[in-house]
């Protein structure tokens, strides 16, 4: 059995707008400029402390957690109210779906995001039900610790060599690397090809269409069963 896990922000979902907007409320709570828009999103993948203690940098570290509070009840209250609805990327639910259709293949999560958001994304885009193990922000470190691998091989009995993580950062590279498992950049997000190489990105892709092609290569499978 093999294993593909996926990133969310940025690779299955189009959130930088409702994220620009969190980052600015968590800002906007202690009272410091946000920054520019390339600077904010370059931190997506982390997990949020970790998110804002980067943007801010040493002299506001004590700030870090209020930031974060603000972030987090903004998001729940935007959703309470049918707002932040992250759209997917063109092909992203055909190819859950075609893969999940696999008797091969488990499908899993490894995200920044805190479960509750992951549900929220699933609820939305009619995804429930498809990924094994779904790990986040509420139990590991934040990337680019291994830790969410780990813990997603340890859930589904896949070992290293088959499993695939599938994101759109540095983050996601570096974090599967240091599990040993294998890498696949996606173009469309946050962090550029150069970037994606850089942190150990196996193979990189541009759309969709070309992921089954890249797990079968990665994971050394025959195309045709993926």
């Amino acid at each position: 059995m093999y294993l593909i896990i996926f990133d969310v922000d940025g690779t299955l979902v189009d959130s930088q707008n409702t994220i620009l907007h969190g980052l600015q409320v968590g800002f906007e709570a202690v009272g410091l400029p946000m920054p520019d828009r390339k600077t904010a999103l370059s931190i997506v993948g982390r997990s949020l402390e970790e998110a804002f203690a980067d943007l801010v940098g040493e002299a506001h570290q004590k700030k870090v957690n209020l930031m974060a509070d603000a972030y987090r009840q903004s998001k729940i209250s935007r959703r309470q109210q049918g707002l932040d609805i992250d759209p997917l990327y063109p092909g992203a639910k055909e190819a859950i779906d075609r893969l999940h259709a696999r008797e091969d293949l488990l499908l899993g999560i490894a995200t920044g995001k805190a479960l509750r958001g992951v549900r929220h994304m699933q609820e939305t885009h009619g995804l429930e039900n498809r990924f094994v193990t779904i790990q986040t922000a509420d139990t590991s470190p934040s990337k680019p610790n291994p830790d969410m691998i780990y813990r997603a091989m340890a859930e589904t009995g896949a070992d290293a060599t088959r499993t695939l993580m599938i994101g759109d950062t540095g983050f996601d590279m570096t974090m599967a690397k240091e599990a040993g498992a294998h890498a696949i950049g996606v173009t469309w997000g946050y962090h550029d090809h150069s970037r994606l190489m850089a942190d150990g990105a196996d193979q990189i892709i541009h759309n969709f269409e070309d992921l089954d092609r890249a797990i079968a290569e990665g994971l050394n499978i025959n195309e045709e069963t993926v």
